[in-house]
């Protein structure tokens, strides 16, 4: 429980507590977008482009605000899709790990076709997920865990110190399995919660009227999952003044914005229709644009409520996105950076993130060291002090926040994605295929498992636009060594792709011919 307790004098004002807000363990808001590109935000767009506000069409004064208050990452990295993301933030591991490779719709897994699980399978895990593509596949999907394990290592029970608080979009359980929603993870509230990858922004009736009170009171889901979230936060605020003792809190706040469907209120989206500033890095759909304010607003809501109720000199506010911008829904464009949500180029895995905590991590800094979503889970425990699991993958960053300049030394960071998918690749305009990535100090490796490998200095060369693969051999050899050492141990083989014996070279439209680049002894993996 907290051990400060209030006395407050009212005479006009609400005099502050004896104790002082440095004494105490910092709540902690932790808002999670989805789908929001890293140039999406006005602050990001500009320290990329160089572009001032006033020549941007999307408008996000509030995030921008938190920016020029706290410490924004550059080079922060999230998966190429929103569960393997989530996972990552849940259990400070590497997504593949734990066998989340995609983010699947309502797909028939084991568990909900009451069907045998093979060894070593997850019975969560998807049967055959698969978009419907026309094109040559050389490889078959790898499959995709759908539903995460409790455990005591998870990041609500690691952050036993706080009251654990989560509203809205969840995608890491099971598609609706009871023993696997947030309460299961160790969150004490859940005043909503949806395990689903996308959710309409209105409810609906029958006929396609609305009808609100079957699934949310508010006419908005942005607004109305924001309502619940200040509504925790008053709540918590009024009882703390009344001198309740009470733990700090920690909420983790997900919404679906921006993911499609691309819905938004009229009257938001008349503010972008004419607006002249249309087209500005490619940003031109006004629904989207006005989806992106109410976003912003709800983050400025956030930050009004803590200021309003005397909570935020002791709030951690962090904020991140769970992959790049979607480009292939023509909604956004994540340029100068390459690609988008579902590709390993960085427009697919590059997102903003902000940490701030007024009097320690602060200033309107930017941080240029390389970080990634599962650094969030001893990072938080380190700033409550509370223990870091062991064996994760994430990286403790008090010591970056507290110099944001320092050198953060190298990472080695993995994405790995076995799926065929529908999205175009930026180069070839034909499906994508089966990839793998690394990033390992100032290099990235990207292995297309069709066969070609693309090399690139992400310091140099931030948006991809000179491949080194030829150039630098040794580099790429080493560097796709060390890829393939990594999946071998960490990742079951039911989690890579699988040759397909039905696959016809010579109806094959891709540029470049098909490859096995697997090196021998790659398909004795280890399965425990």
């Amino acid at each position: 429980m907290m051990k400060n307790v209030f006395n407050w004098i009212v005479s006009g004002l609400v005099v502050a507590s004896v104790v002082s807000a440095a004494e105490q363990k910092p709540n902690i808001v932790f808002i999670l977008a989805d789908d929001l590109g890293i140039n999406d935000v006005a602050a990001f767009a500009g320290h990329f482009t160089g572009k001032r506000t006033g020549e941007l069409f999307y408008e996000t004064p509030h995030l921008d605000q938190l920016v020029s208050k706290g410490i924004a990452f550059s080079q922060a990295y999230a998966n190429p899709l929103c569960s393997p993301t989530r996972a990552s933030i849940l259990t400070g591991k590497n997504a593949a790990r734990s066998g989340f490779t995609t983010a699947t719709p309502n797909t028939p897994t084991y568990y909900h076709k009451k069907m045998t699980v093979p060894a070593g399978y997850s019975p969560h895990d998807a049967i055959d997920h698969k978009d419907p593509i026309k094109h040559q596949q050389a490889w078959l999907n790898g499959k995709s865990n759908t539903g995460l394990a409790p455990s005591p290592f998870n990041l609500p029970n690691v952050l036993d110190s706080h009251h654990s608080v989560f509203i809205g979009k969840w995608h890491v359980g099971g598609h609706n399995v009871e023993d696997l929603q947030p309460a299961a993870h160790g969150f004490d509230e859940v005043p909503w919660c949806k395990d689903a990858g996308a959710h309409a922004y209105y409810a609906k009736g029958k006929k396609g009227k609305k009808k609100q009170a079957d699934r949310y009171e508010g006419e908005y889901l942005t607004d109305h999952l924001t309502d619940l979230a200040v509504d925790f936060i008053d709540n918590y605020g009024a009882e703390q003044k009344k001198g309740v003792a009470q733990k700090p809190f920690f909420l983790y706040f997900c919404h679906f914005a921006v993911h499609t469907p691309l819905q938004a209120p009229e009257e938001t989206k008349q503010l972008f229709a004419d607006k002249p500033q249309k087209g500005t890095l490619g940003h031109e759909n006004v629904t989207y644009a006005a989806m992106i304010k109410h976003l912003d607003d709800s983050v400025g809501r956030i930050m009004e409520t803590l200021q309003a109720q005397g909570l935020d000199q002791n709030t951690l506010i962090v904020f991140a996105s769970d992959n790049g911008g979607a480009e292939y829904t023509k909604s956004t464009d994540n340029a100068p950076f390459k690609g988008g949500k579902a590709t390993m180029y960085e427009g697919g895995v590059r997102v903003p993130m902000v940490y701030y905590l007024p009097g320690k991590y602060e200033g309107g800094v930017w941080c240029d060291s390389v970080v990634s979503m599962y650094d969030h889970l001893p990072t938080l425990a380190s700033i409550t002090g509370n223990k870091i699991p062991a064996d994760l993958d994430g990286k403790d960053l008090t010591g970056i926040l507290a110099n944001p300049k320092a050198d953060g030394g190298d990472r080695t960071i993995v994405w790995h994605y076995p799926y065929n998918v529908k999205v175009m690749h930026p180069d070839n305009g034909l499906p994508l295929t089966p990839h793998t990535a690394m990033r390992k100090g100032d290099y990235k490796l990207i292995w297309d498992w069709h066969g070609k490998l693309e090399l690139y200095n992400i310091v140099e060369d931030p948006y991809e636009k000179k491949d080194l693969a030829k150039q630098l051999p040794e580099v790429t050899e080493a560097l796709f060594a060390t890829m393939q050492g990594w999946l071998k141990e960490n990742v079951k083989p039911h989690y890579l792709p699988q040759l397909n014996p039905d696959y016809d070279a010579a109806q094959d439209q891709r540029p470049y011919p098909f490859r096995d680049l697997r090196v021998k002894g790659f398909t004795e993996m280890k399965n425990d």
